[in-house]
């Protein structure tokens, strides 16, 4: 039941929408019928650009993810390990995150320029911080008497790291990859709202000059929904199979 508890809300949802739409409580320009905002979905992605906006808004999001991956991951590894480096970088990273995406955007785009950098930029810095914590947690979580067994029987640092530590850390760190990659999305999209290019958020922003574009709104929208669920069960589904398997170990 668990599984399915997601499909049955937003299915729900939708009744719900259906319903209010067909009595007429409120005006369509505010609320238009699931029918209008499907067809220019449909519409959108088989003959119109919406296809390859959400390609090119995949792109940055998993470039910034990829990215923060590769480099939180070492920083929560050396946070966790060291207290100078925690101490050092830890305010500044909290720091980091008390800055509006909508405040670095123009920054970035005076510093990188507009396009694919600029908002993959952007996306880094958001994911960064959660991936940073949840990899320090997941390592200063681990049982220290593995860690000892481990030492004593000849496992040198590189070993330690790749093949005890990480690995028992994985669910930790998939959990801040999960929540890193939801923000990414979000990065990208105001990224291209702010800072102009042919994704998402600039859909969403051709879409606001009008209100007779609002079932092109929801439109979008309903894309980046299913992009951040489909993302965020794959993720779980992974984190749950990783989670069984340090069960295992």
């Amino acid at each position: 039941m668990r599984r399915f508890a997601p499909l049955i809300f937003g299915l729900g949802v939708l009744v719900l929408w259906w319903v209010v739409a067909e009595s007429g409580a409120v005006e369509s320009y505010f609320l238009p019928h699931p029918v209008k905002v499907w067809d220019t979905l449909y519409l959108g992605l088989t003959e119109g650009d919406l296809l390859r906006a959400t390609g090119v808004t995949l792109t940055s999001a998993g470039l910034g993810c990829v990215i923060a991956a590769l480099l939180g991951i070492p920083l929560g590894y050396a946070i966790a390990k060291s207290r100078v480096v925690s101490a050092t970088i830890g305010p500044y990273l909290a720091a980091s995150q008390a800055i509006p995406a909508v405040a670095l955007a123009p920054l970035l785009v005076v510093w990188i320029g507009y396009g694919l950098p600029s908002i993959t930029v952007l996306c880094v810095i958001l994911v960064i911080f959660p991936v940073v914590i949840s990899t320090a947690l997941g390592i200063r979580e681990l049982d220290p008497d593995i860690i000892a067994a481990a030492r004593l029987d000849g496992a040198g640092t590189g070993p330690l790291v790749w093949h005890i530590e990480l690995p028992l850390a994985a669910p930790s760190i998939l959990a801040g990859l999960r929540t890193g990659f939801t923000l990414s999305i979000t990065g990208a999209v105001v990224g291209e709202m702010v800072m102009g290019g042919d994704g998402l958020g600039a859909a969403l922003a051709r879409g606001q000059g009008s209100t007779a574009n609002v079932a092109h709104l929801f439109a979008v929208i309903a894309i980046l929904v299913v992009l951040a669920v489909g993302i965020y069960l794959l993720l779980t589904l992974i984190e749950h199979m990783a989670d069984q398997r340090k069960g295992n170990s």
